[in-house]
């Protein structure tokens, strides 16, 4: 199955404001800005909707995590054609919708509901950074669109990234010149946000206290806990007690799997030892 890595996609700035809609010539050209979304300001009734499998509503912002797979769905009130893009809060923009694994499957029956990818396709949709709010962007038409107006398709390659929309300004320019043609009240866009955050860091754990005085008169003294994660802690809390007692440290040596240090009260000397044995952590004491 190849995976798709959206690389925190989907904060698409467009519009196509049709100066039909804005009150100016029938046939002036389409103002363009990269402040918003693509607009269609003329009632259709293709009706396009677009939501992630976090939130059918497609009203909230979501959160996905780098390696969770995500999935977009969309529906249509007419027989349409939709294309997804998908812009990342960088600005670079991907066309998700058609693709080559799908072909054209981006084609929905009028009150139909398609997920991307459906179960059985053979590619995924992968989460990846960069962090941050993404915005997709379907937009349906009655008719296809000309996609050679809007990306470019490099050859030789099997990955979804394969397609070049050449940023939000350059998509929003592409897309005005597609749609201009088009009838208004045969298209439709509608927009759908998610966002990409980290992974909160695998808690460690807790490092076991040791009693006040774990060893009591013993010269010699040793015993395996079951904590392997953090072993500078787990000396320190043991040093702590030796400390206690008023011995000082005079030495400090860490390897990578084990600590050593020694220390001094009056004539009386004392070695501590805490070492990595198995899935556990082996703590030896020897003092004068």
């Amino acid at each position: 199955m190849k995976p798709f890595p959206l690389l925190s996609k989907i904060a698409l700035g467009l519009s196509v404001a049709l100066a039909a809609g804005l009150g100016g010539p029938a046939h002036a050209a389409p103002q363009i800005s990269a402040q918003s979304i693509i607009v269609n300001p003329v009632p259709t009734t293709v009706n396009v909707k677009v939501w992630t499998d976090r939130d059918s509503s497609g009203t909230r912002t979501p959160s996905y995590q780098p390696g969770d797979r995500i999935r977009l769905y969309a529906s249509v009130s007419q027989d349409a054609y939709v294309y997804l893009f998908n812009v990342d809060p960088n600005g670079q923009v991907d066309l998700i919708l058609p693709n080559r694994y799908q072909g054209g499957a981006n084609f929905l029956k009028a009150n139909s509901v398609k997920v991307f990818p459906a179960a059985g396709d053979p590619f995924t949709f992968d989460i990846a950074a960069p962090y941050g709010v993404n915005k997709v962007l379907a937009l349906a038409s009655r008719t296809p669109l000309n996609l050679d107006q809007i990306a470019t398709f490099k050859s030789a390659q099997n990955s979804f990234a394969d397609v070049n929309v050449k940023g939000q300004q350059g998509l929003a320019q592409a897309l005005s010149i597609v749609v201009t043609p088009v009838p208004q009240n045969t298209w439709d866009s509608a927009t759908a946000f998610y966002q990409v955050v980290a992974r909160p860091a695998a808690a460690l754990p807790a490092v076991p206290t040791p009693p006040v005085n774990p060893w009591g008169d013993a010269r010699k003294w040793q015993v395996v806990v079951g904590v392997s994660s953090d072993l500078r802690a787990l000396h320190d809390s043991y040093a702590a007690r030796l400390k206690a007692e008023g011995y000082v440290q005079t030495k400090l040596k860490i390897k990578k799997n084990e600590i050593e240090s020694e220390y001094r009260r009056g004539s009386d000397e004392a070695e501590l030892q805490v070492k990595r044995k198995g899935n556990g952590v082996e703590i030896k004491l020897e003092r004068d």
